[in-house]
């Protein structure tokens, strides 16, 4: 019998992105591509795949990651690729590998030293530098990325405490036309952060100028997720009109005890200026969160978790109260001898997490950080969580619209053409898995840890993950946005 394809997937519950309805269906792809799907019986293939009824869907698109030294550091990525991941976004919160036109200092600034304590990793002078690496060293996955606004202030300022002059200003714009040029999608910043906080709304505003030729997007972690939440949706808002683009809400969330129950306000806020311009978000399905260490951060959470410190790595995974008793100090004291570290902070409430991860436009972000030595638990386990616990376990919304929330929603909303969707033409990323059994396994005492029902995944057409092991193929893609 003549081969037709290359792969057959056989008797597949077809979830298709889009939110449509599902269907039983055999997929056939030929090269990088999904060539046709229908009732395949009289075709054949040189490899295939009978799912006996278990479920088709795209490849998993991560809103939200931090990725971007990972990708060359670990190029089986196994964290996300064992949990149906195919593409990421990188560069998130302000913080990107690149550029870097001049020394990163030593030690390197916060949060940057997310990405690689060490400093060796911001080695990329242009951003079109470092897409060329991910380009030359493929990863499984896909991805696509961001240029952080806090590291463009620490490749042009030496006073991060003040706001960029106007010759600084030019300096970060001529940063962003170059990386938009070599395939950027967008500018991110984290002005939550430190290095971020003193730049004003008009520094963002004049710095991302070079995005509306180049048809990119401006993504954010807020000013302010706590007490000040609505002023910086409005700042957010305000940012994405006089640039001219599309804005993204990083892991939306309210944070402090005072504030819970504000997801009512924000959400109903952010559906009302949706109809004004163009706004996404994303969300993880945790009611915790994780970035650096600091006594702020640590003095308004129910509970704090050591993800790793330089000075103290033994206490990685352990809780802060405890070490500091260990210490024989007080908790913040114990956090200026652990520094440089990372935490897991919980101060949010889950009945806000609930109610912004079933908001219609939200998308699944991951938020994981990959270099922690204990890492939050949302770095191996987001996708699988949003499909079991908060799918099958809560009921919270159809299989359909959580696999929409991480597929054809986020391909749409960041502009990733023929992604996120099962549809004849479109390239072939798939995760094939289990509904009844997909679930998380890592949890904060365990991050480390491999989801179930995961059971195939696929990227441009070839086998990157079977039978719970990373496959030798590599065949993932650096992806841009259309030019308008």
């Amino acid at each position: 019998m003549q081969k037709n394809f290359d792969l057959l997937i056989r008797h597949a519950t077809v979830i298709d992105g889009t939110g449509a309805s599902r269907y039983i269906a055999d997929i056939g792809i030929t090269g990088d591509r999904i060539a046709k799907i229908g009732d395949l019986s009289a075709y054949s293939a040189k490899n295939e795949i009978d799912l006996g009824g278990r479920v088709a869907a795209p490849g998993f698109i991560d809103a939200h990651t931090h990725d971007d030294r990972m990708m060359l550091s670990d190029p089986e990525m196994t964290p996300k690729i064992s949990q149906g991941v195919t593409t990421i976004i990188g560069g998130n919160c302000g913080v990107s590998l690149a550029p870097m036109p001049r020394p990163i200092p030593d030690p390197v600034t916060p949060p940057l030293n997310l990405l690689d304590d060490a400093g060796v990793w911001f080695k990329f002078p242009t951003f079109g530098s470092y897409l060329d690496a991910l380009k030359s060293q493929p990863s499984t996955t896909n991805r696509a990325m961001l240029v952080g606004h806090t590291t463009l202030r620490v490749a042009v300022m030496d006073d991060l405490e003040q706001p960029a002059s106007p010759e600084q200003i030019v300096q970060m714009q001529a940063l962003v036309t170059e990386a938009m040029q070599a395939g950027a999608i967008g500018v991110s910043t984290g002005l939550f952060y430190e290095p971020a906080v003193a730049a004003p709304t008009q520094e963002v505003i004049d710095i991302c100028r070079p995005l509306k030729v180049f048809n990119g997007l401006y993504c954010t972690h807020m000013r302010d997720e706590a007490d000040g939440v609505m002023d910086s949706l409005e700042e957010t808002f305000r940012i994405g009109r006089e640039v001219g683009v599309p804005v993204v809400i990083s892991h939306h969330k309210v944070i402090g005890q005072k504030n819970y129950g504000r997801s009512d306000e924000t959400l109903a806020f952010i559906q009302k200026s949706m109809a004004k311009q163009p706004i996404c978000l994303d969300c993880y399905p945790y009611a915790a969160g994780s970035t650096v260490l600091s006594w702020s951060r640590a003095v308004t959470s129910a509970r704090v978790i050591v993800t790793w410190s330089k000075a103290h790595p033994e206490f990685a995974g352990q809780d802060l109260d405890k070490i500091a008793d260990k210490m024989g100090v007080t908790q913040e004291q114990a956090i200026n001898q652990l520094l440089p570290a990372g935490a897991i902070y919980f101060r949010m409430d889950e009945g806000d997490v609930q109610k912004i991860l079933q908001f219609g436009p939200t998308m699944i972000g991951s938020d994981g950080l990959p270099h922690d030595a204990s890492p939050h638990p949302r770095l191996w386990a987001t996708f699988p969580r949003v499909l079991g616990h908060y799918r099958r376990g809560l009921g919270l919304f159809s299989l359909e619209t959580a696999v929409h929330k991480m597929t054809g929603l986020t391909a749409t909303n960041f502009g990733l053409t023929d992604r996120g969707v099962i549809q004849e033409g479109a390239f072939a990323d798939l995760t094939l898995f289990n509904e009844e059994t997909v679930d998380a396994v890592a949890t904060y005492e365990n991050p480390i840890a491999l989801s179930k029902g995961i059971e195939t995944v696929i990227v441009n057409g070839d086998i990157v993950w079977e039978h719970g092991h990373v496959t030798a193929a590599r065949p993932g893609r650096v992806l841009s946005r259309p030019v308008a």
